[in-house]
């Protein structure tokens, strides 16, 4: 077991209560393992980890800086040490380095690298190092006063606190993940996850085959770099589009649409990518007054600004196609722009139309091609006339690396006249300094800048930390070799652990965690530190046990929250309340002031004298503050109880609604198994006698149906055919120690406690844990009789039970003889008496 324990909201409790982040850290860790050791949950606690203890994160900056001093070539598919890129700049320059850098990258020689001074040195290797700086649009929240992810950042606010988030650029720390898009795609083919997971994955990785090719901009000497996935559409395109953020929105924009420009510009900047990508339906955009040049027809289109381009994928600009684009048909339609048809098909002035099985129509030279043999013209051509190139585009772009706050692994890099040098690793981990506060400084700088002296050889460390992610991208290293001061995994044991065998845990992770796993785990590998490609050859998503989300309601832009019915009057943000706040649905207005500091002073806009909440079924989770406290469920029903219910709560890749109304069947299933071993007046009593062969069959088959349902993952049908043996033997009256015992031992992995407790009544001085799981007997499964249904000309009107090895001839007499049949058969003598053996009897009258 390991706690991941840097990240926002610790340091943000620690803000709101004064209290250092490791204090409250450690009391909520050891709240987690006593819980965890009140459940009965198994775990090695000689192998945990803690991801802000400095013996562990001296190991993530180590990692950090083996990634700061790697690079990948392309030629060798590989992370390399920088020392061979550098090598190669000595005697080559970059003519001939295939590496994973910008296209933009200047290419040099060796004389002009050799000329090169330190600090133009590391700026040209910062295009190529696995770990390095670069400017970045980023989410940045000046209350918070640190980036944010786009998972963090909710209608523009920040999910946690509500605070306002705006968009910048801004000088960050990256990890080069996208130059592992190929290995990371291709990686997902080896492994056994579940597959709406992988293509989770796939889509984020995004990977477009297509072109990249030139627009020149009309009267200017500039060239707008657009990627496009069918270049064999170029014919239709009508205007083009560029990111708000692109880099030539001011060089092209006109006088007389500037002032648009620049407010369109202002408040697409603060408005989040994943929120762009979400609203496909909402059309925005502004014309920058510039015309770009087809180069196909040489017909002139105009150069609009719309914020569903986003500057991070492709080239930040799109040649708009809309006749045969549903996006780019919306923008088109809303700003009375031209729609051209260029694919045989239905018209496409009301509707865009698109196919890959269809012809090229009013396209010059593509003119009756298919679309595939369109696509490989239009590459011939532009790259014939040397306008562009055959392309392979990724979605997916390099991770930011750094955060603005405190509670986070400090980097280990120093700065010398502006150069990010690492500390020497003897002299790791670098650890977090005493600071005053843990809030930004009056200037802005991140809260580390608070820190007195803290200088490495007289220089300034790096302020921001590392994001949450870090320590959670290499950990499962470490359980294989926790204690080590000298290595992060000793080779021997890596060897012997390699990866991971079966991985539980949710989806939410797809594009975070576990591909910043998958990524560190290749270079680790590249550079001979472990041996798998992969970290985790089987995962489970397991569903999440949702519970009841409360919410309140504040006015944008004000402290003040208004009651659920009348929040249509205003225009608001939904702000999740934590659940013990709230009675039914109304919130204690008092105990939400004093819940956090910020809300101190808050003012409410009431219905019927009551503030009324907002409600919605969710994830249950610490940040949605609607988590129930296994502590309460525990003092009342039992560890087990809430084990077993769980489990019998729905498949475990299910999600599933917390309702402790069930929880009662659950107990008293364990009350009737407890009362097997116990007669009326609570005392033990186990017979010794030799079982039935029915008692033995109730045993084997729960035995059985156990094995293969833990096997598949399928614990729900468990914990059911554990009712319906504990029923089955309750009705045998049946107290037979050789049916009991081994039921404890099945029982055990579920209910651990009462079959503990069980198994020492039963005489055993060691543990039930120690002891072989039972195996089933395939004989006592062998039914010996048949419930046949008996049939008056094909309508089953009886059952009747008769031996399996019955001969037909006993089984016919004995079913004329029976008063049921012959009350249908009304004394008549039956033409036929059908038998099927093992199935049925029909008789025909």
């Amino acid at each position: 077991m390991g706690f991941d324990a840097f990240g926002l909201p610790a340091e943000q409790y620690a803000i709101q209560t004064g209290q250092h982040p490791a204090v409250t850290t450690a009391k909520n860790i050891e709240t987690y393992k006593r819980q965890l050791r009140n459940i009965g949950f198994s775990y090695d606690w000689s192998r945990e980890v803690q991801t802000c203890d400095p013996n562990y994160y001296k190991w993530t900056q180590w990692i950090f800086m083996q990634l700061f001093n790697a690079w990948y070539n392309n030629a060798s598919d590989k992370t390399e040490p920088i020392s061979t890129l550098i090598s190669e700049l000595e005697k080559n320059g970059n003519s001939c380095v295939n590496g994973a850098c910008d296209e933009d990258t200047p290419k040099i020689t060796a004389a002009q690298w050799q000329a090169f001074n330190e600090k133009e040195r590391e700026t040209f290797l910062q295009h190529y190092r696995i770990a390095y700086q670069r400017n970045a649009m980023v989410n940045w929240c000046p209350a918070l006063g640190t980036v944010l992810s786009n998972d963090e950042v909710k209608d523009g606010v920040s999910e946690r606190g509500g605070y306002p988030v705006e968009r910048i650029n801004m000088l960050q720390w990256s990890m080069r993940i996208s130059a592992y898009a190929e290995r990371l795609l291709a990686g997902l083919d080896t492994i056994d996850w579940p597959e709406p997971l992988k293509e989770m994955q796939r889509n984020w990785i995004g990977k477009s085959k297509g072109a990249q090719l030139s627009f020149k901009v009309q009267n200017s000497g500039l060239n707008i770099e657009v990627f496009t996935t069918r270049i064999d559409t170029i014919f239709g395109a009508t205007f083009l589009v560029l990111a708000p953020e692109h880099e030539l929105v001011q060089s092209i924009t006109t006088t007389e649409h500037r002032n648009e420009v620049t407010r369109y510009v202002e408040v697409a900047k603060n408005r989040s990518e994943r929120e762009r990508m979400s609203e496909v339906k909402q059309v925005s955009g502004v014309f920058t007054g510039a015309y770009a040049i087809n180069p196909f027809n040489n017909e002139r289109i105009p150069i609009w600004i719309s914020d569903y381009v986003l500057a991070g994928y492709g080239t930040g600009a799109v040649m708009a196609v809309p006749g045969h684009d549903e996006r780019d048909h919306r923008f088109a339609k809303h700003f009375g722009l031209p729609i051209k048809q260029v694919v045989e098909g239905p018209d496409v002035q009301e509707k865009a139309f698109d196919s890959w099985d269809a012809r090229i129509i009013n396209s010059d030279f593509m003119n009756g091609l298919t679309v595939q043999e369109a696509i490989e013209a239009g590459i011939k051509f532009i790259e014939e006339h040397r306008i562009g190139k055959g392309k392979i585009n990724y979605r997916m772009r390099d991770a930011i690396f750094g955060r603005q706050r405190y509670w986070g692994e400090p980097f280990p890099v120093y700065f010398e006249d502006g150069i990010p040098k690492l500390v020497d690793e003897k002299d790791l981990p670098v650890t977090l300094p005493e600071i005053d506060e843990y809030k930004p400084t009056a200037t802005g700088e991140p809260p580390l800048a608070r820190a007195k002296n803290w200088k490495y050889k007289g220089r300034s460390f790096e302020l921001t930390t590392m994001p949450g992610w870090a320590g959670s991208s290499w950990y499962w290293y470490r359980y294989m070799d926790p204690t080590n001061h000298k290595e992060f995994c000793a080779k021997e044991h890596e060897q012997y652990w390699q990866d991971v065998d079966l991985y539980i845990g949710g989806s939410e992770h797809a594009t975070g965690h576990l591909l910043y796993s998958r990524f560190w785990c290749k270079a680790l590998k590249d550079l001979g530190f472990v041996r798998a490609e992969e970290p985790f050859k089987k995962l489970i998503n397991q569903g999440h046990i949702q519970g009841m989300s409360k919410f309140v309601y504040r006015i944008t832009g004000t402290n003040k929250f208004v009651s659920k019915n009348l929040k249509d009057n205003y225009e608001t943000t939904a702000l999740h309340v934590d659940i013990s706040l709230v009675d039914g649905d109304t919130l204690d207005l008092e105990g939400f002031k004093q819940w956090r500091t910020d809300f101190s002073k808050a003012e409410f806009i009431l219905e019927d004298g009551k503030y009324i909440c907002g409600t919605e079924v969710e994830k249950m989770s610490k940040s949605k503050h609607n988590v129930v406290n296994p502590d309460q469920i525990i003092d009342t029903y039992g560890a087990d109880t809430l084990r077993m219910y769980e489990m019998f709560l729905g498949p475990l890749e299910q999600s599933k609604p917390w309702n402790t109304h069930g929880i009662d069947g659950v107990f008293k299933f364990l009350r009737r198994f407890w009362n097997l071993f116990h007669n009326a007046s609570g005392t033990f009593n186990i017979s010794n006698d030799e079982p039935t062969r029915e008692e033995l069959k109730v045993l084997h088959k729960t035995i059985k149906k156990v094995e293969r349902d833990i096997e598949s993952f399928s614990f729900n049908t468990s914990v059911s055919e554990f009712m319906i043996c504990a029923n089955e033997l309750s009705a045998l009256k049946c107290n037979k120690r050789k049916i009991l015992e081994p039921l404890v031992i099945a029982l055990s992995p579920f209910a651990p406690h009462i079959a503990e407790e069980l198994w020492e009544k039963l005489g055993h001085t060691k543990t039930v844990f120690d002891a072989t799981f039972p195996a089933y007997d395939e004989q006592y499964l062998a039914e010996s009789s048949f419930n046949y249904p008996i049939s008056i000309n094909g309508k089953v009107r009886a059952q009747m039970n008769f031996a399996l090895d019955m001969p037909r001839e006993d089984i016919e007499k004995t079913v004329l003889a029976s008063e049921i049949v012959k009350k249908w058969t009304e004394g008549k003598q039956p033409k036929k008496v059908i038998v099927v053996p093992g199935k049925i009897v029909n008789v025909v009258i």
